[in-house]
Parts: structure tokens; sequence; C-alpha cells
């Protein structure tokens, strides 16, 4: 069994339409489900903008970013004061205490958080998307948030979920939550070890295992547990390669007393629960991402224009200029990411899970690479500190750090290779629901989609490739015929001379059609690959990087079909954004048909050989002549459950006395009254 195996509550079967990912690798990419209402797609309510005006004046007069970076702390004071503002229940209802604004408001407050500091996102985000919130509000009974969710208004929450040999199979958990009826509780034993937020948390979600017995099946469990509780001790807190001021520690639980009635929802549906929150915080890392990228691009257009190297600036030499073009392109195509489907997951009408996913894998793997091109674009000051470079009387720019921080995207929330994984074994089994007759929603084409397109539709297919033909990356997945007049096949938009003319968007109908053919050359190799597979996945194993590719090409296409609707969206006399959409889509095409060819023509089974010898010992040889500084130590920490051997290092925050919190008015945050 996969974590993936469980499936999401809280909507019942067919009350939501598939989302745009599924379409597109079933070979129906219609982009109508992408396009938002009328007008400006950046424009928020007058109270949202409010908010985050006072968010920003927050963050410019009141933080210290590089205070932050070289305490590895945020201080209590910046804490308070976004707790003042009410930046730690954005998105909670009114009702509870909270603005009530909505997720686009929510993630632009993380850009805005994430490029002053990333700690100050990652604690929002934490307490928001996965800690005590989200689950609560999907999942909690109306007493259970009556009593929690006004708190977390000024008290922080974290997720408790990770343990030393989890990785991403939660099935290895050991921590254990077992039922007495004689107090009706439940006793709680067991140890976290990454905990974002556990050092400063007042209030814990926390997944730990019931067994089965006379109470029901048991299975994994979610409960909400005081961080003061007796027995719950915070033993370290853990540092990382980046993002300093992460308040991540290692949480034991030994003999935790918790009452039944802070268990959300029932014995055995933890899993579907941190699933669901998960969904919903997986947006939170490309807005994160989406940030870094406009961020760089600024750092790029100012430093390669006042940088000049022989006669020139550094933007105006062809091996820079394409970094620059890269970068800015890309930043577009991550901000269309998360705006198109931000506003289709406000909407509730669609189940936007594989997007969200899509969107995490493609913008945290993007982010990486954007940030690795500002350093090179920097040269040495990019891998100076900026607090080095001020040192020397230079601006200081915090390249270096970026590069860090973005790091990590490409693990939490589930590693890129993960993502595949699972992308993958849910799109197999999309396209055998399909095969069976029951894909039969109104939205999802016709009884045709799905299929491997034929030779004579497609340039560049499996076959091709396999035989060792070349392809030409401009024309993979494109028809050698002009499309039908109306619409661009597949793309829901208006095509053909009468709707183009005079539009600067009019170049986007040929990426939009490139879409359409790709994505069916894609849904007819997933067709294969679950005609082929045992129904529990047998067969999938050795096939993991095959699919990834695919899940990969699906990523770059949503990425220009996001790019296209946006564009058009955001519209522009000077015709700006369609400029940036057509680079980002060319680029991605290139990328795209190197995916392609990959699948035909790779080192996959090699690769796997060579694995085999070195994992048994075979190029040991190869080893010799260096030295290994590692500290000596079991790879895999056993975490024993049993009492603290020390004191607890949890961090306080909330202030004694606390002062009450006024309810705010419709554009008025939440306020600290004497």
């Amino acid at each position: 069994m996969t974590a993936r195996e469980t499936p999401e509550p809280g909507t019942p079967a067919g009350a939501r339409r598939p989302g745009f990912a599924t379409a597109l690798f079933l070979g129906r990419p219609e982009t109508d489900p992408l396009t938002g209402p009328a007008g400006d797609p950046r424009r928020l309510q007058p109270a949202e903008e409010r908010f985050l005006a006072r968010l920003r004046d927050f963050c410019e007069k009141e933080v210290d970013s590089a205070a932050i970076e070289r305490a590895d702390r945020i201080p209590d004071e910046v804490v308070e004061g976004l707790k003042d503002l009410g930046a730690l229940a954005i998105r909670l209802p009114r009702r509870y205490g909270g603005l009530g604004l909505s997720t686009h408001c929510y993630l632009r407050a993380l850009m805005l958080t994430s490029t002053t500091h990333p700690a100050l996102s990652e604690l929002l985000a934490a307490h928001q998307a996965i800690g005590l919130v989200q689950p609560l509000l999907l999942f909690g009974t109306d007493e259970q948030k009556r009593a929690f969710l006004p708190r977390c208004v000024r008290e922080i929450s974290a997720f408790a979920l990770t343990e030393a040999d989890i990785g991403n199979d939660p099935f290895r958990m050991h921590t254990t939550a077992v039922y007495d009826p004689a107090s009706d509780s439940y006793v709680l034993d067991g140890v976290k070890t990454w905990t974002t937020n556990g050092v400063v948390a007042d209030l814990l979600v926390v997944m730990a295992v019931v067994p089965a017995g006379e109470s029901g099946d048991g299975g994994m469990t979610a409960f909400v547990v005081e961080a003061d509780a007796p027995g719950v001790t915070v033993e370290r807190r853990n540092s990382f390669l980046g993002l300093r001021g992460l308040e991540n520690g290692c949480v034991r639980l030994h003999r935790v007393v918790v009452p039944a009635g802070h268990r959300i929802g029932a014995e055995g549906e933890g899993l579907a629960i941190a699933l669901a929150a998960q969904d919903t915080g997986r947006l939170s890392l490309p807005a994160v991402s989406a940030a870094a990228a406009k961020w760089s691009v600024r750092i790029a257009r100012q430093w390669s224009a006042a940088r000049v190297q022989f006669g020139r600036p550094l933007a105006r030499h062809d091996a820079v200029a394409g970094k620059v073009s890269f970068i800015a392109a890309t930043a577009f195509a991550l901000e269309a990411l998360v705006e198109v489907i931000a506003r289709r997951a406000a909407a509730g009408d669609t189940d936007t899970r594989l997007d969200a996913e899509l969107a995490k894998l493609f913008a945290s793997e993007q982010a990486w690479v954007i940030a690795d091109e500002l350093v090179q674009l920097r040269g040495g000051r990019g891998y100076e500190t900026a607090e080095s470079a001020v040192a020397r009387g230079e601006r200081g720019v915090p390249v270096e750090q970026l590069l860090r921080d973005v790091r990590v995207g490409r693990i939490f929330d589930g590693s890129s290779e993960a993502l595949r994984a699972f992308l993958a074994h849910d799109l197999i089994e999309a396209h055998r629901a399909a095969a069976r007759g029951r894909d039969t929603g109104p939205w999802q084409g016709t009884a045709d989609a799905g299929k491997s397109p034929g030779a004579e539709e497609t340039v560049g297919t499996a076959d091709s490739v396999a035989a060792g033909e070349a392809v030409d990356p401009a024309a993979v997945g494109k028809v050698p015929r002009p499309a039908a007049a109306g619409k661009a096949a597949g793309t829901g938009i208006p095509a053909g001379p009468d709707a183009s003319a005079g539009r600067h968007d009019a170049g986007l109908d040929d990426h939009l059609e490139f879409v359409a053919r790709t994505s069916r050359r894609i849904a007819g190799e997933l067709a294969a690959v679950a005609a082929d597979s045992g129904p529990e996945g047998e067969g999938l194993d050795g096939r993991q990087r095959f699919l990834g590719r695919i899940v990969d090409v699906g990523a770059e296409l949503y990425a220009m079909s996001a790019s296209c609707v946006y564009a058009r969206a955001l519209g522009g006399a000077d015709g700006s954004p369609a400029e940036l959409a057509d680079a980002f889509c060319r680029q991605a095409r290139l990328r795209v048909a190197e995916s392609l060819a990959r699948l035909g023509e790779n080192t996959d089974a090699a690769d796997r050989a060579v694995t085999g010898h070195v994992l048994d010992g075979r190029y040991t040889w190869l080893e010799e002549g260096v030295v290994d500084v590692s500290v000596d130590g079991p790879w895999i920490a056993e975490q024993r459950p049993g009492p603290a051997t020390g004191p607890s290092l949890r961090r306080v925050i909330r202030p004694a006395g606390t002062p009450k919190t006024a309810r705010p008015s419709s554009d008025e945050t939440t306020r600290r009254i004497p």
C-alpha cells in the first residue's frame, strides 16, 4: 500500500470535476477551466489590498532580514507584529476572529514575507496551511472549531507528522495513541523529528497510529495536542542548509494524555486529513517559488545593466542574455501557475489536488534553476554573502542565500521524485478508469480522448524516437495541417485568422495547439503503461524515470497553458505579457522535446545495473584517496519512546497575559487591545 491509496474525504464523490491536470494527461487540455472572470486577474478586493499594503509596510520598516539571517531567529517583536496584523489568520473565517480573506490574498502575503525573509513565510504557512487551521476547518467538529480556531488568531500551531524513518512513507510511523476507555482519552508516545514551528508552537496537530482493538480498526489518526501538556518536550532545534530562522524542532511525546474530544475525525482518517491539508498547503511553495523568481528578475535586470564587460552591459552579451530571458520568462510562468490554480481552487467546483502537486513540482524545480543561474550571472558576487559585500562597500544582494533557501523546495511537501511517482500512479489509475468507461463526466471530452495519436498526426512519436530518428524540437507534438476554424483543437480558445487578426497574443494559438497535440501523445504513453501494468502497479518499479519524464512533460504543458491564459487575461496595450508567454513557451517546447526523446533513448537500464554494482561494493576502489569527515553514528537514529532526558527547548513567544483580540471590521486587521 502507498500513501496515495487512501482517498481524500470531505467532498462527495463526483461533486467536483477533475482539474486541468487530469484532463491534460488524458489528452483533453481544455483551457476554459483555467480562465477566470473578466478583468485584471491581479486585482484583489479593497480590504485585501489594504491588508497587503499594511503587511508590506511592516516588512519594509519593521523587519531586519539580515538580522534574522545572522541570528538564525525571528525576533519576538516581529512575530508579535505579524500577529497584530492578523497575518496568522488571513484565511480564517471572521466568525472565529480571523480576517476571512481569500486564498489569493494569503498567497500574495506569502510572496511578500518570503522575499523579506523566507523564515517568515514558513512560519505563516506551516501554521495556516498544514497546522491546526486547515485540518480543523476541513474535518473538525463545531465544538473543536469554537474551542481552537479563535486561539489560532494569535497562537502558533504546528503539524507533527515526520519521523526519522518515515520520509515519503507515512505507513512506517511509530508514534502510537492508545485509547483508555476509563478516562475517554488517548495516551500518545513517540518522537517527531522535523516539526516546522514545533519550537514555538502553542498547539500541535500530532499524527499517531491507534492500535486496532475494541474501539475500532485503529490506524493513523490526528490529534490536537497542547504544546505545554505534560510529556511534550522540544528536545532540539534543528538547523539546515538554508531557511535560517526556521523554528523546526524534534518533539518528544511521552505518555501525553489527550482527551478523545481532541481527536480530529475518526480513528484511521489521519492520513486522509494530512493529504487534504497538504493539498491546500502545496500552493504555498509555488507562490514562494514565484516570488523568488520575480525578485530574481529584478536583480538580473539591475545587475546586468549596471555591470559592463568588454565595453557592453553584461546582458548585451549573448550568453548572458539567454540567462536573463530564461529568468524573466519562467518567472512569468510561475506567477501564471499560481494565479490560475488559486482562482480555480477558490471556486470550489474543481478537484485541484493534482494541479497543485504538478505546480509544486514544476515551480520548485524551476526556482532552483533560476537561483543557480542568478548566482552565475552575478559571478563572484553571487557566491559572496550580502553581509560581506556590504563590508566591502557594495550593495548587499543575498543571492547566495536565495540559492540555499529555495533548495529545500525540491524536498519539502513531498520530494520531486516522490511527487513524480505519486502523480504517475494517480494518472495511470485515471486511464484505467477511462478504459473501464467510468470517465463520463460532461466536462471530460470525447470517448476517443486519451488514445495515442496516429503517426499521421504527430511528428516525433515514440516509435520514431525509439528508432533513433532525428526529432525537430520545434515540431514535436505539432500537426502538419492548420487548426480548424472556430477553436484550436482541445484549447477552448478561438483560433483562425478572423479571431487572431491584430492581437498581440495571436502567436499563442500555436503554443496551445502544441499543448493539445503533445497532451494526446503523453496520454497515449500513459494508456499503454496502464494496459501493461498490473492492477496493483506491478511492473512500474523499473519505469519510474520513464513515467517521471511524462510527468515533467505534462508540467511543462500545464505551465505553457497557464502562461497563455494568463497573458490573455492581462492583455496590455504593449503586448508585454504575450511576449513573456511566448518566450516561455518556446523555451518549454525545447525541454519537452528533450524529455520526449529520452522516452525511447535513455540509459535507465544501464543506470540500474551500475547502481546495483555500487551497492554490491564492486566499485569501492573508486572511493580510495579521500578523507571522510562524517561524524560516526547510525544513518537513521532509532527514536525510542520514553521520557525526556533534558530540558525542553520550547520557545514561548506569546507573552504572559496575552492581550485580548479585537474582532476586525471589514477592512481592519486583528489588533491588540490594552
